[in-house]
């Protein structure tokens, strides 16, 4: 960037001061500064998997979508079946293309027949409202609204989250299931809390004012010392979704991937009726597709990262979406795409490491699942 280029302003969420009294560590990322660790991002990364770690991602997107015709734009919208959700469900989604490709992942909250919330996000909020809007003036009784600067969100994740959150909380929380939700209040100020999160842990995501972020935050991590709970950053995360297998946006989707190359075929109801992208999907699912989103393990000695290219002995067969070394098991770990036909699990491959040959074998995803 030249001198005279304007520099880009980065937004903070209610909790960068709290953020940086707690010692973390402020790097850019999607337009905001967000801590990307405090303590180190393998203590982090352990204490979620151990006992419990609190997340800012008040950066993300919320799009209220509200009225009689809600249900009907949202089964257009989206590939999954909204009609199945009920009051206080939510479930995973994705906004695509008629081409059947991601302009974003998201999750879908019904608070009721006709009141909708969809949470998208960071990098894409802005352009993936314009498109919500759009698609919206399509339908009667429909009314979007961009209420992301009407929420902070916390995510409480890890084995003990239900230990620190229940004593604090209006209703029984232990009582939610997984991708449930309910509003009352935590530490008696309003929240929407639910049982979902982006670690592989059970956990919670809560919904709050932004001028309750920081109360609540304090509340947290105060009550929550005698638990284990600390304060986790980015980094943290980006090590947890990967040992999990959650695809991030911009990494394992982007406008050129679908659901079902990304092993999330699961979201596509075909059966529904119509929505945007569905006959590419069809088409898609009757012919199969031609590349496959595999998980690998790193035998040699490097980490692949994004970018990084995956060969069967001399032959080019596909590209590194996510790579990192794991705290979990100790090894470097991740994701790629490569040829459908290619995609064995067991399967020894080439790593090019800038450069360098790395063995590698495809290995079954998700890498990590928490112990019922």
């Amino acid at each position: 960037m030249s001198a005279g280029e304007p520099q880009e302003t980065l937004r903070r969420t209610p909790l960068f001061e709290a953020h940086r009294a707690a010692g973390g560590k402020i790097v850019p990322f999607a337009g905001w500064e967000m801590p990307v660790q405090y303590q180190g991002v393998i203590d982090e990364h352990r204490a979620v998997r151990t006992a419990a770690g609190l997340f800012d991602v008040s950066h993300m997107g919320e799009v209220s979508v509200i009225g009689p015709g809600a249900e009907s734009f949202l089964q257009w919208l989206t590939p999954n079946d909204v009609s199945k959700l009920t009051d206080g469900r939510a479930h995973y989604s994705g906004l695509l293309t008629e081409r059947g490709t991601y302009l974003d992942d998201l999750l879908v909250y019904r608070r009721g027949a006709e009141n909708y919330l969809l949470v998208v996000n960071a990098a894409n909020r802005t352009s993936d409202f314009a498109h919500i809007a759009e698609q919206a003036a399509r339908f009667d009784g429909v009314e979007v609204e961009d209420r992301s600067d009407a929420y902070a969100l916390l995510a409480l994740q890890g084995p003990r989250s239900v230990d620190i959150l229940a004593p604090l909380a209006s209703f029984d929380v232990a009582a939610l299931r997984y991708y449930g939700f309910a509003e009352g209040a935590v530490a008696d100020r309003p929240a929407l809390i639910s049982r979902t999160g982006y670690t592989g842990e059970d956990g919670f995501e809560l919904y709050v004012a932004p001028d309750d972020a920081t109360p609540i935050w304090d509340r947290l991590l105060a009550d929550g010392a005698e638990h284990g709970l600390q304060p986790a950053g980015l980094g943290a995360r980006d090590t947890l979704r990967l040992e999990a297998a959650m695809a991030l946006y911009g990494h394992e989707l982007n406008a050129d991937t679908t659901p079902y190359e990304a092993g999330l075929g699961w979201v596509v109801k075909l059966d529904k009726g119509d929505f945007l992208g569905r006959s590419a999907l069809a088409a898609q699912k009757a012919e199969g597709v031609d590349r496959k989103l595999v998980g690998f393990e790193v035998e040699g000695k490097g980490i692949a990262r994004e970018g990084h290219g995956v060969k069967v002995g001399e032959r080019a067969v596909g590209e590194v979406t996510s790579g990192t070394w794991s705290p979990t098991f100790e090894k470097a770990l991740g994701l790629a795409y490569v040829e459908a036909g290619e995609a064995e699990v067991g399967k020894q491959i080439v790593l090019d490491v800038r450069g360098r040959a790395v063995a590698g074998r495809l290995a079954e995803i998700p890498f990590y699942r928490r112990p019922k």
